[in-house]
């Protein structure tokens, strides 16, 4: 059985989108609250380290958290990416899969999907 936990919002249509997708291949996966519970430091870890060339695209560049933040994301070390995507779930972009506890996978495109788990 491969291990997927996938951070969601409630309300985010793209996460609706992911969750009806693994559900249509039956998986099975652990659905968490991106609000209530961010991503484990050692997931977001993981992402810098996937998304070392575009670390923007860890956030939820359209969200109104990140829009009114007005800051460099080159300019900010690895731990103080860390430290405000730990601050705010609603500054991570959505859905955040992690997939067998080494691969993470931002946003939902369905070509992507298919590549990683078909």
């Amino acid at each position: 059985m491969k291990k997927i936990i996938i951070y969601s919002y409630l309300r985010c249509s793209t996460c609706q989108k992911a969750s009806k997708w693994l559900d249509k291949q039956k998986f099975e996966y652990q659905l968490i609250d991106i609000v209530k519970e961010p991503p484990l430091s050692k997931y977001l870890t993981l992402a810098l380290e996937q998304y070392s060339m575009d670390k923007k695209r860890i956030f939820n560049t359209r969200g109104k958290a990140f829009k009114s933040l007005n800051i460099n994301i080159d300019s900010l070390s690895k731990e103080e990416i860390i430290e405000l995507l730990l601050s705010d779930g609603k500054l991570i972009k959505r859905p955040f899969l992690i997939y067998e506890e080494k691969k993470v996978i931002l946003g939902f495109n369905e070509i992507e999907y298919n590549k990683n788990f078909l």
